[in-house]
């Protein structure tokens, strides 16, 4: 099984580049083409079944599972970043 990636020790730049990798990675994108701002849907043509696989495979690489209500309101590459900042706030606060 793949070791998991700790997030909590990424600034939040670092998370950042990990997350644009990623994506470049799983959707065959240009990194040079995603910023923060990039609208997952709009700006990436990423479907629901694609942002789903998405969720599944940050859940295996991380060991953290975005809570379905957090994972509707992520729209752009910085939501995806603010709700993995935020698993780790909220581990660490256990």
């Amino acid at each position: 099984m793949a070791t998991t990636v700790d997030i909590s020790t990424m600034s939040r730049d670092q998370l950042q580049a990990w997350i644009v990798d990623l994506l470049a990675e799983m959707f065959e994108l240009d990194k040079s083409d995603l910023t923060a701002e990039s609208n997952l849907y709009a700006d990436l043509d990423i479907d629901s079944i694609d942002a789903v696989d998405l969720a599944v495979k940050l859940k295996q690489l991380t060991g953290k599972r975005l809570q379905p209500e957090v994972f509707k309101t992520i729209r752009t590459i910085a939501d995806v970043v603010s709700a993995l900042e935020g698993l780790v706030v909220e581990e660490q606060a256990l």
